[in-house]
């Protein structure tokens, strides 16, 4: 991790899994972080990830830790949802301690249902002695009290950074996906998402690779 200013480097799938390959260690747990704005393709990314390291890696998401909207509601936050504070990020960097100590049988992680937009508690198990945990989210890199013991905790951390059009045409198709309207998806797309999107640009410096897409 440099702290400096990083140019995106265009590097092909097979580059990226056999970077993520050296981690895995027999004996060893590593954690790696994909991370990025909004609609960047971190969540694809992650996904190749683990599919091409299987059995050896499994994917558990920062976005297990959405509050539930019962809370969102209760806390006036419903309409910032996926701001850094509409997560239980205490809960989060919990769990990646778990996982890094691995001196459990299994530890069970949370997803996130997008059709539903809730969270599901114990739908991922990582049993004892798997080498490679992959998380991915939005805020794996802020340096805020609160968040900045996740980049702590974790030994690769990859920031993906497509094309700004790309990006910004995927989110939209995604939230149309899950049922806005077009004009919604746009509204979301170029407000709380793209205030996440420059918190999350102003993180870029923390990363070990910045990945052009």
């Amino acid at each position: 991790m440099t702290g400096q200013p990083q140019q995106a480097q265009r590097l092909d799938r097979d580059a990226l899994v056999e970077r993520a390959r050296s981690l895995v260690v027999p004996g060893q747990r590593h954690l790696l972080g994909i991370t990025g704005a909004p609609g960047a393709g971190k969540s694809t990314l992650a996904g190749e990830i683990v599919d091409a390291l299987s059995p050896d890696a499994v994917l558990v998401p920062m976005d297990g830790f959405h509050l539930a909207e019962a809370q969102l509601q209760r806390l006036g936050r419903h309409d910032r949802k996926g701001a850094p504070d509409t997560f239980d990020v205490g809960g989060y960097i919990a769990l990646l301690r778990r996982l890094r100590a691995d001196d459990e049988e299994v530890i069970y992680a949370p997803t996130f249902r997008r059709d539903i937009e809730e969270p599901i508690a114990g739908a991922i198990a990582v049993p004892r002695g798997l080498p490679l945990v992959v998380t991915e989210g939005n805020y794996l890199l802020v340096d805020e009290p609160e968040w900045a013991p996740v980049r702590e905790l974790l030994d690769d951390v990859w920031f993906v950074e497509p094309p700004e059009q790309v990006r910004l045409d995927r989110l939209i198709k995604r939230h149309m996906t899950f049922g806005r309207d077009l004009a919604a998806a746009q509204a979301r797309a170029d407000g709380s998402d793209q205030r996440n999107a420059q918190l999350i640009a102003d993180t870029k410096s923390r990363a070990d690779l910045v990945i052009g897409t």
